[in-house]
């Protein structure tokens, strides 16, 4: 009997570690690959820099209608597997300390070279600008069919991603194919987005940058906080912070929920402590203009949009004129700047997908069809959405190791 042939669909991060799990374990590997070359979209992980997996991780930061299917999938695959995985391979990482781990040369090429000479080494073929359109299942395995060739193989794994980033070769191929072959999927939208709001000022606060705490409201409840770099933008806000959240609030847009937010410019400070240092402020230099007086306690570009916001008409009032009540206001409005959330960004600007097809369908240790004998998937293209930082690559390292190993062994 000859090698056992596997088809792999997408060549991304889970498809490429899938081929490599398999072809060392003896398989004929092909690899089938849209664009013109393998992992276009590691390449932008990270901003550039390949953030390969976070020390933190586990279900706690999956989302989709059942995150506990991680768990077993990371089991097999573990964060210290992924890291000695890339080590021999000569890829040394470094670890921050909120988990995000990169290789040391904060470039992601590195990874995506030392997986490509892995494919090599492994003898893996490699069919580039080669979409698949459809599977068919028969008695001996699968036919693949392409525009203008049939391939035949005993195994299939399915790593096609999603439509996120359609600029690096997102598409809807792999839920396509899925589907056609049976498979069930949830409603998909784009998440690690950034987000529009209603704010009138946002064009003129443009490129703007400040350290601040961000709270979630959705239907006026409140529902998590995270802090680090607000970015406003002419469309509204984005930044880690927010694409972080951009997870719950499209979630929650999806199901036509009211979603606010506020934002906290000074989340070390309480209320009353800003007032207090205001009315110091404002009373050391009563013939100053209220604008004049406000620099230095906030980014400059903000003074105009807090004054009023803060219910202030004229800028050039003098501190004087401010009285116990404004104080409060300027106060509140930099704690609780508030802000209505009514979309986000195109699937352009998203850096994954939300929703896909229904992890119920699948075995959660072997990543095998519970439909059909021989068909795996691995990767984005199911209903499972990890949390900003690392943590959707260590899923496509886990179940794309998990599909490859179990693709070898399984009895057609």
């Amino acid at each position: 009997m000859g090698k056992r042939r596997i088809a792999i669909i997408g060549g991304g991060a889970s498809g490429m570690i899938a081929a490599i799990t398999a072809g060392r374990s003896g398989a004929d590997v092909t690899v089938f690959e849209r664009n013109d070359r393998v992992g276009k979209k590691l390449l932008a992980t990270g901003n550039g820099q390949c953030n390969l997996t976070n020390l933190n991780c586990d279900r706690s930061h999956f989302h989709g209608e059942d995150p506990d299917f991680v768990t077993d999938v990371f089991k097999c695959f573990t964060i210290n597997d992924t890291l000695n995985f890339f080590n021999s391979l000569g890829a040394l990482t470094v670890s921050e300390n909120d988990g995000r781990t990169y290789p040391r040369t904060y470039q992601a090429s590195t990874i995506l070279d030392v997986l490509r000479f892995e494919l090599e080494s492994c003898g893996v073929r490699v069919k580039t600008q080669t979409p698949i359109i459809s599977v068919k299942k028969n008695r001996s395995g699968f036919t693949l069919q392409s525009a203008d060739t049939r391939f035949i193989s005993d195994a299939v794994i399915i790593a096609c991603g999603s439509r996120a980033a359609p600029q690096l070769g997102g598409t809807t191929s792999g839920i396509d194919l899925l589907k056609s072959l049976g498979h069930r999927a949830t409603a998909t939208f784009p998440v690690l987005v950034p987000l529009k709001t209603d704010f009138l000022h946002s064009r003129h606060l443009k490129g703007t940058k400040v350290l601040a705490n961000i709270t979630l409201f959705i239907n006026d409840k409140s529902i998590t906080s995270e802090y680090g770099e607000v970015l406003f933008t002419e469309y509204g806000l984005s930044g880690p912070p927010v694409i972080q959240l951009s997870i719950l609030v499209n979630s929650a847009l999806q199901q036509n929920n009211n979603v606010k937010c506020t934002v906290d410019l000074f989340p070390d400070k309480t209320h009353a402590e800003l007032k207090d240092h205001l009315h110091k402020r404002f009373t050391k230099k009563p013939t100053v203009s209220i604008e004049t007086t406000l620099i230095g306690f906030i980014h400059k570009r903000l003074i105009t949009s807090v004054i009023s916001e803060s219910g202030i008409t004229d800028l050039k009032s003098l501190s004087s004129t401010i009285d116990i009540r404004d104080t409060d206001r300027i106060a509140s409005t930099v704690k609780n700047w508030a802000f209505t959330i009514n979309g986000s960004l195109s699937w352009n600007d998203a850096h994954i997908c939300a929703g896909g097809i229904k992890t119920s369908e699948f075995n959660n240790v072997t990543m095998e069809s519970r439909l059909i004998k021989g068909l795996f998937v691995s990767g984005e293209v199911l209903d499972v959405t990890g949390d900003c930082g690392g943590y959707n690559l260590q899923w496509a390292w886990s179940s794309g190791f998990a599909a490859g190993q179990s693709a070898v062994k399984v009895e057609l």
